[in-house]
Formats: structure tokens, sequence, C-alpha cells
């Protein structure tokens, strides 16, 4: 779960980016068809759920 979180949130973040070059993802590029803030609704959710599921996927840390 981890590692699809890191995927999720790199996505999200590859897209602002490449947004504020005047390009888009081909993955994401469906996410302008319902405006430009529902797509950065996404994008930021990408982001945001992405982080969660790489936080709650880590190893725990084991206390002796």
């Amino acid at each position: 779960m981890r590692q699809l979180g890191i995927l999720m949130a790199l996505l999200g973040i590859a897209s602002c980016v490449v947004y504020f070059m005047n390009m888009e993802m081909k993955l994401l590029m469906w996410i302008n068809n319902w405006g430009e803030g529902v797509a950065w609704g996404i994008r930021g959710g990408l982001i945001v759920v992405g982080a969660l599921l790489a936080k709650m996927g880590a190893p725990k840390d084991k206390k002796k």
C-alpha cells in the first residue's frame, strides 16, 4: 500500500508541475474535462490520499 501511495502522490505532484509548463500528462488528461477547479481538486486529492497511504503503509518502529 505504501508504494501505491507514493505513486499517487508523485503523479499528483508531477501533474501540478507540468500544468505550469502548459503541458499535461496523458494519464491524467481526463481531469480537465470537468473544469479547472475540479482538476485542481483531483490533483490535490491524489497528493493527499497518496501521502496518507504512504504514511499508513510505513513500517512500525519496534520498541524494546
